[in-house]
């Protein structure tokens, strides 16, 4: 039965490389392209670009969900170390609390969307740029796990194996 699991690879994934950031970056993407449709069709009251940021929100709101359950199964691959469990814990409580503003921001959309289509209020773009601020803060978090504290890279893996770390 333990045959059919695969083996850890030097990253300490079953898998070739992490799947988390790449979901992530279509999270980002579509989040930040979203906002700036919704200001830019403010402004220029182009009610088409309310629909591809509508979509886009849709989308995100789906993918979030994807990335967080491939995100706590890394975790917990990773053997965190003591110095990195504080970010770590923090880029976690602050995934799964965007998770939940993405959800209701686009609920909140579908309704502006079902009553008035060629508009958006003020108040809602107040929101995006709260999510916007809260994107560019996971995306600082997400980077310091990767690029300060090593986690699932190849030396750190074997650090913590060997128990350097």
């Amino acid at each position: 039965m333990l045959d059919l699991i695969p083996k850890l690879n030097d990253h300490n994934l079953p898998y070739p490389d992490t799947i988390h950031p790449i979901l992530v970056h279509f999270v980002i993407a579509m989040v930040l392209f979203a906002f700036t449709c919704d200001v830019i069709g403010y402004f220029t009251k182009n009610p088409r670009l309310f629909e591809v940021s509508w979509w886009n929100m849709c989308l995100a709101t789906v993918a979030i969900f994807v990335a967080i359950i491939f995100g706590q199964f890394e975790a917990g691959l990773a053997k965190p170390y003591d110095v990195v469990q504080p970010v770590l814990s923090m880029h976690t409580l602050i995934g799964w609390s965007m998770s939940g503003v993405i959800a209701t921001i686009t609920a909140w959309r579908y309704a502006i969307r079902l009553k008035t289509p060629n508009q958006i209020p003020i108040p809602y773009l107040g929101l995006g740029l709260v999510l916007t601020c809260l994107v560019f803060l996971q995306v600082y978090l997400g980077d310091e796990l990767v690029w300060v504290y090593g986690l699932h890279t190849v030396p750190v893996v074997e650090a913590i194996k060997e128990g350097v770390l």
